[in-house]
């Protein structure tokens, strides 16, 4: 496929992009940019870009994948919107849409360009381009977040340019929705393990522990920084998903004080069946 790729954020998450166009599809031409210059160079020494991504060539990229925290997003977008093809499409990577929906549709519309929110369901525990991996999305969902829900060709389009990717399924969704779910399936998850792991037993776990707590603690290795802007941006979903937690946490905590087999027997049996009809068996 013979088109040209810009790639703006050269982390794990743009740089997997990056990875994703050049060891997939030899015909692919990928720019690439990021705030530290070193990392642009270095990631075309590595043979991840093939050039920089500039003003002058920015026109000519017939996808640009901006993978930047969300309001750098919107700045950068806003910074540079006369730069982008008019023929192209622009997409976002962030993990969080409302925002950058609501904004970036905002300035392409006035500048004339195709821009379409997306959130690929992938990543790891670590962060930056030295831990970025080609087939990083190879069989991920991908949702979309389109300007507009009846153009068909649009998301034909999505898919197309995202084909070396691998990505194993599109969802479309609007801004809201994806929001409330990321707050449940995403958010929570790196926010409970990152409390969970705050108990003072933690220091003491080494031979006492084994999957559970793997599985508990995986995410509790989180970038800081940009985990807070994603919580900050989304904290009316993720204070409704903390109320609830609290509030069911509060239920079996009162059943062991009052020794109420009973009553635990029963709160547990409620998370497995829920589990079992969520994901099924």
């Amino acid at each position: 496929m013979k088109i040209t790729v810009g790639v703006v954020g050269l982390g794990l998450i743009g740089a997997s992009f990056a990875k994703a166009y050049k060891e997939n599809d030899k015909e692919v031409t990928v720019f690439g940019w990021n705030r530290t210059k070193s990392i642009t160079q270095m990631a075309q020494m590595q043979g991840i870009i093939d050039d920089e991504l500039t003003d002058e060539n920015l026109g000519n990229c017939d996808l640009v994948i901006l993978s930047l925290y969300p309001e750098a997003t919107i700045d950068w977008m806003r910074k540079h919107k006369d730069h982008f093809n008019k023929e192209g499409m622009v997409i976002d990577a962030c993990g969080t849409k409302r925002l950058v929906c609501a904004e970036g549709f905002k300035i392409a519309e006035e500048a004339g360009f195709l821009f379409v929110g997306c959130h690929p369901m992938a990543g790891t525990k670590f962060s930056g381009m030295s831990h970025a991996r080609g087939d990083m999305y190879k069989g991920a969902p991908m949702v979309v977040v389109p300007p507009r829900f009846d153009d068909i060709y649009m998301l034909d389009r999505v898919k197309t340019l995202l084909t070396p990717c691998g990505f194993g399924s599109f969802h479309i969704s609007h801004a809201e929705e994806h929001d409330k779910m990321i707050a449940f399936t995403s958010q929570m998850a790196h926010l409970v393990s990152n409390a969970y792991i705050k108990s003072p037993s933690s220091r003491n776990h080494k031979g006492f522990s084994a999957g559970s707590y793997k599985d508990m603690t995986r995410v509790a290795w989180l970038n800081p920084t940009m985990w807070t802007q994603l919580f900050l941006e989304n904290k009316d979903n993720l204070i409704f998903e903390i109320d609830h937690l609290t509030e069911e946490l509060a239920k079996y905590k009162q059943a062991l004080e009052e020794d109420d087999f009973e009553g635990l027997e029963r709160l547990l049996d409620e998370g497995r069946q829920i589990k079992e009809e969520v994901d099924g068996i």
